[in-house]
């Protein structure tokens, strides 16, 4: 694997494709949301089931804890799931 951060990638779609990927991010969460299903993510390597529930207590920690220049997936910031 290329531990390149794709969006340094001269290339435009190349590096435009990582913001496609967290807009897709955001709208399976929304849709989760939306219809009170479960996702599943990937976190070091191990899937995680993530419910409506946990979706939107993730997201309120994020709106209250940081303000990012760019979206990124609540789950991501998850610590202890090993």
């Amino acid at each position: 694997m290329n531990p390149k951060d794709i969006r340094t990638s001269s290339d435009p779609d190349l590096a435009g494709s990582y913001a496609a990927i967290l807009r897709a991010a955001r709208s399976a969460e929304d849709l989760a949301i939306k219809t009170n299903t479960s996702i599943l993510v990937s976190l070091d390597g191990k899937d995680v089931e993530l419910t409506a529930a946990d979706l939107i207590k993730l997201r309120d920690e994020e709106a209250h804890s940081s303000r990012h220049q760019y979206y990124a997936p609540p789950w991501s910031q998850i610590k202890g799931h090993n």
